[in-house]
């Protein structure tokens, strides 16, 4: 089975259209000044109402107080909240409260002890996103382009749901999915042209690559 696809860091219709014209499960709207994927949620509502009902939209934060989370939702109106920053449990409890909205919570992940950190929040999140950390000297918590090794995610337990991040691309994503059986995968710098900028065919060649790779079995000793 194909997996879920979001397409993250979206910033034009033509970009969003696309997405959903070629079966993206989900998008993804980045509200953090330093990315150069940031955008007025304002904006987002727009774009995300381009393709409400058929697509899934995510908005992505890193540690954003109350008030720029009721901004968010009240402008963009999203399906899922994403948070990338230092979020703990009882925060998101008390987010899924007030909001209503289902959570998913990104680690960055470099080593087997990074994906103990989820524990905790285990019967919060709805969904985890692991994606890799960071270079040194980034700014940014994803995004990188960069990869982290994927046989770690062979220790999860098969009721942890996840999407697979970080420095996915056409190239690679047909060993991702072998060595994970990932059932969702998160891509944004992979289709772009410049850093922010989403490029249509390499949109097109993604979707390509992950159909063809979804038509393969896992390898030997994957999970899922």
């Amino acid at each position: 089975m194909r997996p879920d696809i979001k397409i993250c860091g979206l910033k034009t219709p033509e970009a969003v259209d696309r997405a959903a014209d070629r079966g993206a499960s989900h998008i993804g709207f980045i509200f953090f000044e330093k990315s150069p994927r940031n955008i007025e949620p304002d904006i987002a509502g727009t774009l995300a109402d381009r393709v409400r009902g058929r697509v899934k939209s995510v908005a992505v934060t890193v540690d954003a107080d109350n008030d720029d989370l009721d901004e968010i939702i009240a402008l963009m109106r999203p399906d899922i909240l994403q948070f990338h920053g230092h979020e703990s449990p009882e925060r998101l409890l008390t987010v899924k409260a007030v909001t209503g909205l289902p959570i998913m919570k990104a680690f960055s992940i470099r080593d087997a002890d990074d994906l103990k950190r989820i524990e905790p929040y285990i019967g919060i999140a709805d969904r985890f996103l692991f994606d890799a950390k960071p270079p040194v000297g980034s700014d940014l918590p994803g995004g990188n382009g960069v990869t982290f090794d994927w046989r770690l995610l062979r220790s999860l337990d098969d009721s942890v749901d996840y999407m697979l991040s970080g420095g996915l691309n056409k190239a690679n994503i047909a060993e991702a999915l072998r060595e994970t059986g990932a059932r969702a995968i998160d891509i944004s710098s992979g289709v772009e042209s410049a850093p922010g900028v989403k490029d249509l065919q390499m949109m097109d060649e993604f979707f390509a690559a992950v159909a063809e790779a979804s038509r393969a079995k896992p390898v030997s000793g994957s999970v899922k």
